[in-house]
């Protein structure tokens, strides 16, 4: 054999060695690269069952109503899947891309952190909790000590839990890569380790949100799909089962993110926000937890030094044309946006968002908002 070819074996052997010695976790961001809108694919998955399909009912102006060719160029330039308007619970405008339709899945990313914020008043009014100033640990042991004992579920909810985390998502070895692809959500939240003191300061962590869900899991007794699935999915009509990635087979969902669904199946949440934690003639969640869900924390400051008036609990707030609007947020532009002041709701699906911030926004927000605002009544 040639000193070639013994080279390259050598290091062909080398760089097996290596991978085969990678944590599960990176092995797995290696082989998927980036996250896509479709990973419930590579992922296991729980069911989040429906039950008696409510349809939305279609305006008598469905899809007669035009975005401007300047917008539509922007909102195409974030390669969507989706564009959904509804108002006055009637669809007036829907738009999908790529061969998606009405019924296909895709992955909410973060926006799954908003019905985590509703599950946990749903286990309030439950009283599964007894309130959100509960102690963490009165649900999870690992929160007994290490200055764990201090966070409250507010803090969770606030992203204030002063938690050791890093919300980085380009990096292989960053905890929120190990939570996409790890096999084991329990043991990473069990090995937390605090960084500063609960309830002072805003900092986006994925793993609050995922506590959260194990606080849920741990106070009902029941997984958060079948939680989902019992106080909000099947009571607001939704038309599809959703799928919620996890960790590992029968194992924990991907709670802050992963929650997989359709436009008009996502749009319901938003609905749900206008409606004041109602649907129909039942009330889902208490109004007054509602409200408290899209106050913003100005209490808190985020690293700007600058108060909080864009986040409540696990939705942000943006205020746009002289409307307040709350919203659920995903990591590759996955937005249900409730406006209240026109009645509407607005659902953009899609690959990606701009990379640039105004103030705590992204860019690509204000496109899907200002096409809604061409079309709403």
């Amino acid at each position: 054999m040639s000193k070639l070819k013994k080279t390259l074996l050598a290091i062909i052997v080398l760089v097996i060695i290596v991978y085969l010695a990678l944590p599960y976790y990176v092995k797995h961001a290696i082989i998927h690269q980036y996250p896509g809108i479709e990973d419930y694919k590579i992922f296991h998955n729980r069911v989040v069952e429906a039950g008696t399909y409510i349809p939305w009912e279609k305006d008598s102006a469905y899809n007669t109503m035009m975005i401007n060719q300047a917008t539509m160029d922007k909102i195409e330039s974030y390669d969507p899947v989706a564009l959904l308007v509804i108002q006055d619970q009637k669809i007036l405008y829907e738009q999908y891309w790529e061969g998606y339709s009405d019924s296909s899945l895709s992955n909410s990313f973060s926006a799954a952190k908003s019905i985590v914020g509703l599950l946990i008043g749903a286990a309030i009014d439950d009283g599964a909790i007894k309130s959100v100033d509960q102690k963490v640990a009165d649900f999870l042991p690992s929160f007994k000590e290490g200055g764990k004992e201090q966070i409250t579920i507010k803090n969770l909810l606030t992203m204030s839990s002063g938690l050791d985390w890093d919300e980085a998502y380009a990096s292989l070895f960053s905890p929120t890569t190990a939570a996409y692809y790890t096999n084991d959500l329990r043991k990473l939240v069990n090995d937390l380790k605090m960084t500063e003191e609960p309830g002072r300061r805003y900092y986006y962590r994925s793993i609050d949100s995922e506590v959260l869900a194990m606080v849920v899991q741990a106070a009902t007794g029941k997984t958060i799909s079948e939680y989902t699935s019992e106080k909000y999915w099947k009571n607001m009509g939704a038309r599809h089962d959703a799928l919620w990635c996890l960790d590992h087979e029968n194992g924990m969902e991907k709670a802050y993110c992963c929650f997989n669904s359709n436009a008009r199946d996502f749009a319901r949440w938003g609905q749900l926000m206008l409606n004041n934690g109602k649907w129909g003639d039942k009330q889902l969640i208490s109004e007054t937890y509602m409200a408290e869900t899209v106050s913003p924390v100005t209490y808190l400051t985020d690293d700007n030094g600058l108060h909080v008036d864009y986040y409540g609990y696990q939705w942000w707030i943006i205020n746009y044309k002289g409307y307040k609007i709350p919203y659920m947020r995903g990591i590759l532009g996955q937005y249900v946006f409730a406006i209240p002041g026109k009645n509407a709701v607005v659902v953009r699906l899609g690959h990606k968002r701009s990379d640039e911030l105004i103030g705590p926004n992204r860019k690509d927000m204000y496109a899907y908002l200002d096409a809604a605002f061409q079309i709403l009544n």
